[in-house]
Order: C-alpha cells, then sequence, then structure tokens
C-alpha cells in the first residue's frame, strides 16, 4: 500500500512531466514539425508504458516513478503538438470550437480509461493494508508479487497501441501548416495577456484537482 507521501510523488511525477518539458518540447517542435511531434510523442509514450514490465518485476517504487513520468512526458510532448496542430486545422473563428471538441473527447478517455484500466489490472479484491499485515511472509510476497505483475500485460499492449496509432501517423497524409523553425519566440508570446490569464486558470485548476484528490483521500 502506498503512504500519502508515495502517493503525492504518483500525482508530483505526472504534472512535474508537464511543467519541467513543456517548453523544452515546444522547442523541439519548432524544429522537427507538427507531425514529427506527434510521432516523437508516441513513441515515448510507449517507451514509458514498457518501462512498467521491468518496474513490476522489480517491484522499486522510484522505478514506476521513472516509467510514469516517461509516459507523462510523452503526453506532454504529444499535447503541445496536437493542441497546436488542432488549432490551426481550419479557420480562426473556429480554433477554440476544434480545441474544445478535442479536449471533450480527451475528458471522455480521463472519465473512461480508469474504469476500464481497473477491469484489467485489479480483477480480484485488493486486499486493505491490516489484511495484507496479517500474511505469512511467502503469502505476503506471493500477493504483493502478483498485484504488481498484473500491470505487465496491460501496459504491453497499450504500448504496442500507441505505437501503432505512431505508424499510423508516420503514413498519414498530414497537411502541412508550419514549416520547421518558423515559429515566434517565447519573449512574443509572453506579451499575449489572455494567453497569459489562461496559463494562470490551468494553474490554478490543476491546484484544485490535486487538492481535491488529497481531500478525498484524507476523509
Amino acid at each position: 500500500m502506498l503512504s500519502y507521501f508515495e502517493a503525492g510523488l504518483v500525482q508530483f511525477a505526472f504534472f512535474g512531466a508537464y511543467f519541467l518539458l513543456s517548453i523544452p518540447a515546444s522547442f523541439i517542435l519548432s524544429k522537427i514539425g507538427y507531425k514529427r511531434g506527434l510521432m516523437l510523442g508516441l513513441v515515448i509514450m510507449a517507451l514509458g508504458c514498457l518501462l512498467f514490465y521491468p518496474a513490476a518485476d522489480f517491484r522499486v517504487f522510484p522505478l514506476f516513478m521513472l516509467a510514469y513520468f516517461i509516459l507523462a512526458a510523452g503526453m506532454t510532448v504529444l499535447q503541445v503538438a496536437a493542441n497546436p496542430y488542432v488549432a490551426v486545422l481550419g479557420t480562426e473563428e473556429g480554433a477554440s470550437s476544434r480545441l474544445n471538441l478535442s479536449q471533450a473527447f480527451n475528458s471522455l478517455g480521463t472519465a473512461i480509461a480508469p474504469a476500464f484500466g481497473a477491469m484489467l489490472i485489479l480483477s480480484d479484491r485488493i486486499k486493505t493494508t491490516e489484511e495484507i499485515n496479517a500474511l505469512s511472509t511467502s503469502a505476503k510476497e506471493a500477493y504483493l508479487t502478483a498485484e504488481a505483475v498484473a500491470v505487465q500485460t496491460p501496459f504491453l499492449v497499450l504500448a504496442t497501441f500507441i505505437l501503432l496509432i505512431a505508424v499510423v501517423v508516420y503514413f498519414a497524409k498530414l497537411p502541412q501548416v508550419m514549416s520547421p523553425g518558423s515559429l515566434g519566440t517565447y519573449k512574443e508570446t509572453f506579451r499575449h495577456k489572455r494567453l497569459m490569464y489562461g496559463v494562470l486558470g490551468i494553474f490554478f485548476y490543476v491546484g484544485a484537482e490535486v487538492w481535491s484528490v488529497y481531500w478525498c483521500l484524507s476523509h
């Protein structure tokens, strides 16, 4: 069982990837373009999924956190590439509508995926801390090993699926909407007040989201 501190580290590993890699990802995107950025994000995500296999074998929490961080890093690169791409595919007036529609699918996946993943990974009844401590040493080791190994096959399947999407993107005829090296500077970006207000709003939204998780765990 994870302590509250370890559960907090899970959130830290995920959102830390967004905090640390968003700007580097945009810099890479400016060099390689949207299509390659999409592929790069997918490949990094697949690598993070594959790392869950040895993490489950060794049952080392920092290795799980590394795998989770790499998975989140791939998601960061993918979103940095996909969101602007969606915005520029079409008229400027419809950019916000296209972004809202794409984020609606993101929210739908966020709602469905935990329940679907629980069916694959948490197929048996999860024991409480007291029940685990009451087991014999051999039974406790067998139970913890079985719980760790349960994540291996789903993440291997997920990695394979993500790589297949990367192959589809590679062969897809996506329109060229930006030439590598054609982006503006960060200094120009910071001059847009509405954009900075949006960044501030998302910052407080994520903070409230994480705080609500802690509140639910502690009550």
